[in-house]
């Protein structure tokens, strides 16, 4: 009786052991797409460094060289520590953060898909945390204008992400953590305010250099941008 009350407190110590260390193991492999990460993962971050130009591999679901690569040359170009691993943060920027807390099923811990609200809030605050709020609420607008436009990339990541697009995402703005003010514009152009009437390019005229955007008809100015077709 005693040899089977230690077999059976062995066997229920080794299941507890075996349990909390295959969680860590998993917890860490789901919050990180790497060499060996499971096929599906690695596909969903090869179409989107594809996507927007840093993969010009096949879509097969392996970590080789070339997708290391992409992740590094992403990773570089938008402020992200270059490690060549699809961690919490990078895995944020392309929009598949939902891998990050799920393992790759496309849903958070909670159930919940990827907040796009907070990205575009993210957006919003290292564009332009120092605009009046409707001004906030504009940029959160070009943002949702372009994801209609085709002309686009048809998600809110794809269009913040876009080579070239965003100042904040150049300078690494992009990762601060938004305030409540550009929460709550995030939100609000969400729910379908656009004070720009759908304009689909904004400016500052102090600061900006580019003639072509220079060339846009203007439609209105709001704090210190023009927003613009």
């Amino acid at each position: 009786m005693h040899d089977r009350k230690k077999l059976t407190i062995s066997i229920i110590t080794f299941i507890f052991v075996f349990t909390f260390v295959f969680g860590i193991v998993f917890s860490v492999n789901a919050e990180t797409v790497y060499y060996g990460s499971p096929s599906s993962s690695v596909k969903q971050v090869q179409q989107k460094l594809q996507n927007w130009g840093y993969y010009s591999g096949n879509v097969d679901g392996i970590f080789g060289v070339k997708t290391e690569k992409a992740v590094r040359w992403f990773q570089s170009k938008n402020g992200l520590t270059v490690d060549g691993k699809c961690g919490k943060q990078t895995l944020e920027a392309l929009g598949l953060g939902s891998l990050a807390s799920s393992g790759g099923d496309g849903k958070s811990s909670s159930g919940n898909v990827n907040n796009d609200a907070y990205l575009l809030a993210r957006c919003i605050y290292g564009e332009g945390r120092g605009e009046p709020y409707t001004g906030q609420v504009a940029i959160a607008a070009v943002i949702l204008n372009r994801v209609e436009d085709s002309g686009f990339p048809n998600s809110i990541s794809g269009v913040i992400y876009q080579k070239g697009a965003f100042d904040a995402v150049a300078d690494g703005q992009i990762n601060l953590t938004p305030n409540q003010s550009c929460i709550n514009a995030a939100k609000d152009a969400m729910n379908g305010w656009d004070p720009t009437g759908g304009a689909l390019y904004y400016y500052n005229p102090v600061t900006a250099t580019n003639k072509w955007i220079r060339s846009r008809p203007i439609m209105l100015t709001i704090g210190k941008h023009v927003f613009c077709k």
